[in-house]
């Protein structure tokens, strides 16, 4: 792996609204009616946050280290799909200097919870919350999001090699 002094990475994710499942985003329950549907508990913010992580270190995604066709991964906590893009980071001679995070989603508000989840992703990456930006945005009633029936969010990580 090339010694650069930073690193970037951007990550995407979406899922499914769904009927009798928790709404779980960065590690925490949100309440609301529906959660989103998927093999693990479908946190889109931390899915996008661990392949911004894997993307900035030239890594595959977290399907590569995930399979959603096997069955040890049903229901996994993506706090422990982040805490593997975490342990990547520190192999290949980095650590997390900030992330910067966008949710989207028509309801529930998450203006409410953003340093809930702010507190809770700085435990795996371990940095500060203040290291940490999470925004919130509807999709203005528009397409699938604006419908209510899924919820996405978009990363972007600065990795910075560290000192030896």
């Amino acid at each position: 792996m090339s010694e650069l002094p930073f690193r970037i990475g951007h990550g995407y994710d979406l899922h499914r609204l769904t009927d009798g499942r928790k709404l779980i985003l960065g590690g925490v329950e949100v309440p609301h009616e529906q959660g989103l549907l998927g093999h693990s508990d479908a946190d889109c913010l931390t899915h996008a946050l661990a392949d911004a992580i894997f993307g900035a270190l030239g890594l595959p995604d977290i399907g590569h280290y995930f399979p959603d066709d096997h069955p040890e991964n049903e229901g996994l906590e993506s706090v422990q799909i982040l805490a593997k893009a975490v342990e990547e980071c520190e192999s290949a001679g980095y650590s997390v200097g900030n992330a910067d995070l966008t949710i989207l989603a028509q309801r529930p508000k998450m203006a409410p919870h953003i340093e809930s989840i702010k507190n809770s992703l700085s435990k795996t990456l371990k940095i500060a919350p203040s290291q940490i930006g999470i925004k919130a945005t509807t999709n203005e009633v528009l397409g699938p999001i604006g419908r209510e029936e899924a919820i996405a969010s978009f990363a972007v990580c600065l990795l910075i090699r560290k000192q030896v």
